[in-house]
């Protein structure tokens, strides 16, 4: 390969380096063994169907992360099917791929959220001293078996939406435990609860980030105090959900963004949640932006397309991970109701544009192809394989997942 085209390859790569930032672009696909299970249909752009969704993921979409949800005893209800061995099976095969891997604990059997975050049953009696030791030993055990299995976290979040605390008591008493910003009620408590979980993490992922996420987005107040009250508790990153009917528009994001990066400037930050609407709208939605983005797979696009260029050049955002991409309700019946934020056509399984949009936050979905070529420059017409920065790799069969370069073009595997 001619030197100056070397030169090129390395500095675009620096380049491309330095505007992605290391950033992490995927989703929560939790729910991927249910749809393979069922064979559920998905085709690519050209109604192709594609046989391994995972790898399409990684190799197309360019996700270079993906998170797994796990529940204590999970009720089985829609979604709520994530034990231990379904989430270590499905963290392998993610790690296998190549691609990083955020856990999440949800500390609960069923959905923990905002507004709920109720105590596993099998927990529900034991005092707050034994809750601590639980979540500990529960923590280290579900670790242990990740690593183990060679599908070590590279993130990890000990709890989900835990903006009002977590383990709050079993469903139904009528004293939960929760935390407010206004108030001093249960916050040592929860602090405790999540220094245990911290604690775990360090000891056998020590490498592992540990994340904090909570929800309430659209509120600084709030925000600054949940963090504020956790001052103490040891984790690295402050992760979010943002969903703009619930969060508002992306000029209210950006600025809490900038908010917590000055208030908060040893964090860095994640949007661990987000998605999009394909079809309606919901009626009960806080905000109204289908003038915005129509609910459609072309405002899905536009939403996502104008999220990444919020976010892309902050250096202390670490990425995005989108909910649920896989959901496809084409002849289906794996979730019910449809939530209708998957990014494949709900009436005919093809892939939908807004999926390669997320990609554009790492910067590999440009450059190399574009790039103009120098008047006179001879491309070798030998068949090698070139890395990124000029050097001459094995034959495409024996490649890891990466960009290469062939006869002067992009390969993406």
């Amino acid at each position: 390969m001619n030197r100056s085209i070397i030169t090129i390859f390395v500095l675009f790569a620096a380049i491309t380096a330095t505007t992605a930032q290391n950033k992490f672009a995927g989703g929560d696909i939790s729910m991927l063994p249910k749809y393979e299970a069922a064979k559920v249909k998905y085709t690519d752009q050209d109604g192709k169907q594609i046989t391994d969704l995972l790898g399409y993921f990684c190799d197309k979409a360019g996700f270079n992360i993906a998170r797994v949800r796990v529940f204590v005893n999970p009720t089985g209800e829609t979604g709520v099917v994530q034990d231990t061995e379904y989430a270590v099976a499905l963290s392998k095969r993610i790690k296998e791929a190549g691609m990083s891997l955020l856990f999440d604990f949800h500390y609960s059997d069923t959905w923990a959220d905002p507004a709920n975050q109720w105590t596993p049953a099998a927990w529900g009696t034991l005092s707050d001293e034994d809750l601590q030791k639980k979540i500990y030993e529960y923590t280290k055990d579900v670790l242990g078996k990740l690593v183990a299995a060679g599908a070590t976290p590279d993130y990890i979040q000990t709890g989900n939406e835990i903006s009002y605390g977590m383990l709050w008591g079993v469903k139904g008493t009528k004293t939960p435990k929760k935390c407010n910003t206004s108030k001093d009620d249960n916050w040592d408590r929860f602090n405790q609860l999540l220094s245990q979980a911290g604690k775990a993490c360090r000891e056998v992922c020590p490498d592992a980030k540990i994340i904090i996420h909570t929800e309430r987005t659209n509120n600084w107040s709030t925000t600054k105090g949940i963090y504020e009250r956790l001052a103490k508790t040891d984790y690295d990153i402050i992760g979010l959900s943002y969903y703009p009917e619930w969060h508002n528009n992306l000029y209210s994001l950006k600025s809490i963004l900038n908010s917590i990066h000055t208030t908060f400037a040893d964090k860095q930050v994640m949007i661990v949640e987000t998605g999009y609407y394909n079809n309606w709208y919901p009626e009960n939605a806080t905000y109204d932006f289908t003038s915005d983005w129509p609910a459609s797979a072309a405002g899905q696009k536009k939403f996502l397309d104008e999220l990444v260029a919020t976010v892309k050049d902050l250096d202390y955002m670490q990425g995005i991970l989108y909910w649920f991409p896989e959901e496809n309700p084409y002849n289906n019946h794996v979730y019910e109701p449809w939530y209708n934020h998957g990014l494949f056509n709900p009436n005919t399984g093809k892939v939908s544009e807004a999926l390669f949009s997320l990609q554009t936050l790492r910067g590999v979905n440009t450059g190399i192809e574009d790039l103009t070529i120098p008047t006179g420059t001879t491309l070798s017409d030998d068949s090698n394989i070139y890395a990124i920065d000029g050097r001459v790799v094995a034959n495409a069969a024996s490649l890891p997942h990466g960009i290469y370069i062939q006869n002067g073009r992009k390969i993406v595997k």
